[in-house]
């Protein structure tokens, strides 16, 4: 009998619930949000010959739990989210708590056999701390150039600046000339929001350089595929943490959002586009689907040849993104077997 122990995680405590196969509540415990009390649900489980932790994916608050799990020899699976609203719903016992959420969890991984499995975190988690810091950076400096643009009109009427100009350094040079004569609280604000947005332009361009390093080791073939830049690259080998924890490319684009969504009933059969997925993923996808639409190679001709057989270009284009997920797929797998034979000195034994 395998055991599954579904964890509600919280900053201060974990609740641990244990089901067996059909979801009898066998045990329940609580410990404590730390070091030496994951080692105490590691013991605590030790009861059960085969057992499987299942964590719902709220990384911040399981990251440290499911690296202590992982180390300690136990196998750990992720639950998405968005499983746990319909579980808790469907639950027969009312109310909630630790304990009830910690057992909806375990019986949402008993219903989903091929949730991916989580493992200890690499370059590829360092390579998503980098990416959305330098998301959180240009966003800023976005507000920043909002605000700075509406001064800048207050003050000059007559300045015409170009769409993203304010990133250019010669720009904000000559913007720094024009204010140094002006005075009042809008010329010194103006000039703060100047020196501002000049320090984040360094700082996402370095960051920029940095990420663009560690995808090429990381992630070649995705460099190499027609219409993913770094910032692309990087952000689908960070999201991704591992394309070997999916069992397939379906689960893949299943897991990104690319995979269609059956809505038919009776003699009609269709399908829609999916609205889940890792959303920051598709956008990725999408982006280099409109590069290889824009340009004259393979993509393309595949969105051509598609409108010839009487698809729309949205429908054409959401295909392309399917292909486009497989591709990675398969690229991201290579790549991490190469990475391991790098590790290990030669290549796997047969």
């Amino acid at each position: 009998m395998t055991v599954i122990v579904g964890v509600d995680a919280h900053k201060r405590t974990h609740t641990l619930v244990a089901v067996d196969e059909v979801g009898r509540k066998l045990g329940e415990r609580t410990v404590a949000a730390t070091s030496e009390g994951h080692l105490e649900a590691a013991s605590w489980v030790g009861r059960w010959p085969e057992r499987r932790f299942a964590l719902e994916d709220c990384r911040h608050v399981t990251r440290r739990l499911e690296a202590d799990l992982l180390r300690a020899g136990e196998a750990v699976v992720r639950v998405p989210t968005r499983l746990m609203a319909g579980a808790r719903q469907g639950g027969r016992e009312r109310g909630k708590s630790d304990p009830i959420d910690a057992l909806a969890v375990a019986r949402a991984a008993l219903r989903e056999p091929d949730l991916p499995a989580a493992q200890l975190d690499g370059d590829a988690r360092q390579l998503r701390l980098l990416i959305d810091h330098r998301d959180d950076l240009v966003a800023e400096r976005t507000r920043i150039q909002s605000r700075l643009r509406w001064h800048l009109h207050e003050l000059f009427p007559e300045l015409e600046l170009p769409p993203k100009s304010l990133r250019r350094q010669h720009v904000l040079a000559s913007l720094e000339t024009r204010l140094q004569d002006v005075s009042g609280a809008l010329g010194e604000i103006s000039r703060e929001l100047l020196t501002r947005c000049r320090e984040l332009t360094l700082r996402a361009n370095e960051l920029e350089r940095r990420i663009g390093a560690i995808i090429r080791l990381l992630a070649p073939s995705l460099l190499a595929l027609d219409g993913c830049g770094v910032l692309s690259a990087a952000k689908i080998v960070g999201e991704t943490a591992g394309a070997s924890r999916f069992h397939s490319r379906a689960a893949f684009a299943s897991w990104n959002g690319t995979a269609p969504v059956p809505v038919w009933s009776g003699n009609v059969t269709r399908h829609r586009l999916s609205r889940g997925g890792n959303r920051q993923v598709n956008a990725a996808l999408h982006r280099i689907a409109i590069t290889q639409w824009r340009s004259t190679g393979a993509g393309h001709a595949y969105v051509v040849r598609r409108m010839a057989a009487g698809d729309t270009k949205t429908e054409a284009l959401r295909l392309l993104r399917r292909r486009i997920s497989d591709t990675i797929y398969r690229g991201l797998l290579a790549d991490e077997l190469l990475a391991t034979i790098s590790q290990s000195g030669g290549p796997p034994a047969a």
